[in-house]
Protein backbone atom coordinates (compact mmCIF):
# COMPACT_ATOMS: atom_id res chain seq x y z
CA UNK A 1 0.00 0.00 0.00
CA UNK A 2 2.60 2.42 0.64
CA UNK A 3 4.38 1.74 -2.39
CA UNK A 4 0.51 2.68 -4.71
CA UNK A 5 0.41 6.13 -2.23
CA UNK A 6 3.76 7.10 -3.12
CA UNK A 7 3.83 6.18 -7.15
CA UNK A 8 0.28 7.35 -7.51
CA UNK A 9 -0.04 10.05 -5.15
CA UNK A 10 1.26 13.00 -6.98
CA UNK A 11 -1.74 12.19 -9.51
CA UNK A 12 -4.34 12.60 -6.98
CA UNK A 13 -3.17 16.33 -6.28
CA UNK A 14 -3.89 17.11 -9.67
CA UNK A 15 -7.18 16.22 -9.85
CA UNK A 16 -8.23 19.22 -8.05
CA UNK A 17 -6.48 21.54 -10.65
CA UNK A 18 -7.63 19.17 -13.63
CA UNK A 19 -10.75 19.44 -12.93
CA UNK A 20 -10.78 23.28 -12.26
CA UNK A 21 -9.97 23.76 -15.69
CA UNK A 22 -12.96 25.63 -17.09
CA UNK A 23 -12.54 24.62 -20.54
CA UNK A 24 -11.62 28.33 -21.92
CA UNK A 25 -8.78 28.08 -24.59
CA UNK A 26 -6.11 30.61 -24.63
CA UNK A 27 -7.06 33.46 -27.50
CA UNK A 28 -4.12 35.27 -28.77
CA UNK A 29 -4.57 39.23 -27.81
CA UNK A 30 -4.95 41.79 -31.03
CA UNK A 31 -5.87 44.81 -29.27
CA UNK A 32 -3.99 48.08 -29.45
CA UNK A 33 -2.73 50.31 -32.02
CA UNK A 34 -1.05 49.16 -35.33
CA UNK A 35 1.16 50.83 -37.95
CA UNK A 36 1.92 49.25 -41.39
CA UNK A 37 5.53 48.30 -42.14
CA UNK A 38 6.05 48.44 -45.56
CA UNK A 39 9.43 46.57 -45.53
CA UNK A 40 7.86 43.71 -43.95
CA UNK A 41 5.38 43.96 -46.06
CA UNK A 42 4.75 42.08 -49.51
CA UNK A 43 2.31 44.38 -50.87
CA UNK A 44 2.56 43.93 -54.88
CA UNK A 45 1.48 46.13 -57.53
CA UNK A 46 -1.59 47.61 -56.34
CA UNK A 47 -1.71 46.44 -52.40
CA UNK A 48 0.18 49.34 -50.81
CA UNK A 49 -3.01 51.59 -52.56
CA UNK A 50 -5.22 49.30 -50.67
CA UNK A 51 -3.84 48.46 -47.55
CA UNK A 52 -4.22 50.04 -44.12
CA UNK A 53 -1.94 52.28 -43.17
CA UNK A 54 -3.11 51.78 -39.96
CA UNK A 55 -5.16 49.90 -37.34
CA UNK A 56 -6.56 49.63 -34.12
CA UNK A 57 -8.31 46.82 -32.22
CA UNK A 58 -10.36 46.65 -29.46
CA UNK A 59 -10.83 43.42 -27.97
CA UNK A 60 -13.56 41.53 -26.09
CA UNK A 61 -14.24 37.86 -25.28
CA UNK A 62 -17.16 37.68 -28.01
CA UNK A 63 -16.60 40.63 -30.04
CA UNK A 64 -13.46 42.02 -31.88
CA UNK A 65 -13.60 46.16 -33.17
CA UNK A 66 -11.45 46.83 -35.72
CA UNK A 67 -10.71 50.59 -37.08
CA UNK A 68 -8.66 51.32 -40.01
CA UNK A 69 -7.02 53.48 -41.67
CA UNK A 70 -6.59 54.17 -45.31
CA UNK A 71 -4.96 56.65 -47.47
CA UNK A 72 -7.08 58.51 -49.48
CA UNK A 73 -8.18 58.84 -52.97
CA UNK A 74 -5.56 60.91 -55.18
CA UNK A 75 -3.98 61.75 -52.32
CA UNK A 76 -7.10 63.44 -50.44
CA UNK A 77 -8.34 62.88 -46.60
CA UNK A 78 -7.30 59.71 -45.15
CA UNK A 79 -10.63 57.40 -44.53
CA UNK A 80 -11.39 54.93 -41.65
CA UNK A 81 -13.75 52.63 -41.82
CA UNK A 82 -14.99 50.44 -38.66
CA UNK A 83 -16.46 47.05 -37.77
CA UNK A 84 -17.81 45.13 -35.02
CA UNK A 85 -17.31 41.33 -35.68
CA UNK A 86 -18.92 39.00 -33.39
CA UNK A 87 -16.80 35.65 -32.27
CA UNK A 88 -20.28 33.71 -31.91
CA UNK A 89 -19.92 33.16 -35.67
CA UNK A 90 -23.09 35.08 -36.59
CA UNK A 91 -22.34 37.23 -40.26
CA UNK A 92 -22.46 40.84 -40.03
CA UNK A 93 -23.32 43.20 -42.09
CA UNK A 94 -21.35 46.88 -42.34
CA UNK A 95 -21.38 49.93 -45.01
CA UNK A 96 -17.88 50.62 -46.66
CA UNK A 97 -16.68 53.26 -49.28
CA UNK A 98 -18.76 54.23 -52.27
CA UNK A 99 -21.64 52.77 -50.16
CA UNK A 100 -20.77 49.02 -50.40
CA UNK A 101 -22.51 46.48 -48.21
CA UNK A 102 -19.98 43.62 -46.66
CA UNK A 103 -20.92 40.51 -45.15
CA UNK A 104 -18.40 39.26 -42.48
CA UNK A 105 -17.67 36.37 -40.47
CA UNK A 106 -14.73 35.80 -37.96
CA UNK A 107 -13.24 32.17 -36.48
CA UNK A 108 -10.68 31.62 -34.27
CA UNK A 109 -8.36 28.84 -35.40
CA UNK A 110 -8.27 25.84 -33.11
CA UNK A 111 -5.19 26.70 -31.62
CA UNK A 112 -6.21 30.38 -30.68
CA UNK A 113 -3.16 31.74 -32.35
CA UNK A 114 -5.10 33.59 -35.02
CA UNK A 115 -8.22 34.31 -36.60
CA UNK A 116 -9.52 34.62 -39.69
CA UNK A 117 -12.71 37.05 -41.42
CA UNK A 118 -14.12 35.94 -44.32
CA UNK A 119 -16.20 38.55 -46.16
CA UNK A 120 -18.10 39.29 -49.31
CA UNK A 121 -18.40 42.88 -50.54
CA UNK A 122 -20.91 44.07 -53.18
CA UNK A 123 -20.69 47.75 -54.99
CA UNK A 124 -21.88 49.80 -57.44
CA UNK A 125 -20.02 52.24 -59.27
CA UNK A 126 -21.00 53.98 -62.54
CA UNK A 127 -23.76 51.95 -63.39
CA UNK A 128 -21.32 48.61 -62.68
CA UNK A 129 -22.30 45.98 -59.41
CA UNK A 130 -18.57 44.60 -58.34
CA UNK A 131 -18.57 41.69 -55.95
CA UNK A 132 -15.43 40.70 -54.20
CA UNK A 133 -14.71 37.21 -52.14
CA UNK A 134 -12.20 37.39 -49.67
CA UNK A 135 -10.38 36.02 -46.17
CA UNK A 136 -7.91 38.09 -43.57
CA UNK A 137 -5.75 36.00 -41.70
CA UNK A 138 -4.61 37.64 -38.55
CA UNK A 139 -1.65 36.16 -36.43
CA UNK A 140 0.45 37.35 -34.17
CA UNK A 141 4.34 37.27 -33.98
CA UNK A 142 7.54 38.66 -31.98
CA UNK A 143 5.97 38.21 -28.51
CA UNK A 144 2.67 40.07 -29.85
CA UNK A 145 4.41 43.10 -31.14
CA UNK A 146 4.06 42.04 -34.77
CA UNK A 147 0.72 41.65 -36.75
CA UNK A 148 0.32 40.32 -40.23
CA UNK A 149 -2.92 40.33 -42.51
CA UNK A 150 -2.79 37.32 -45.14
CA UNK A 151 -5.44 38.96 -47.30
CA UNK A 152 -6.78 36.95 -50.45
CA UNK A 153 -9.80 38.12 -52.53
CA UNK A 154 -11.38 37.36 -56.00
CA UNK A 155 -13.24 39.41 -58.12
CA UNK A 156 -14.17 40.01 -61.83
CA UNK A 157 -10.88 41.83 -61.87
CA UNK A 158 -9.05 38.39 -61.16
CA UNK A 159 -7.36 36.70 -57.78
CA UNK A 160 -5.15 39.58 -55.16
CA UNK A 161 -2.63 38.35 -52.42
CA UNK A 162 -1.45 40.49 -50.28
CA UNK A 163 1.13 39.97 -46.94
CA UNK A 164 0.72 43.27 -44.62
CA UNK A 165 2.88 43.56 -41.52
CA UNK A 166 2.25 45.49 -38.60
CA UNK A 167 4.21 47.09 -35.41
CA UNK A 168 2.56 47.77 -32.44
CA UNK A 169 2.75 51.50 -31.43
Amino acid sequence: MNRFLTKKFPFFLLIPVLLSFNGVAYKANFAGNWTLNESKSELGEFGGRFSAKKIKVEQKDDAVTIAKTFPGFDGGEDRTTTEILSFDGKTLESTGFFNSKKKSTIKWSDDGNSFTITYNIVFERDGQTTEINGTETWTLSDEGKTLTLQVASTSAQGEFKVKAAYDKS
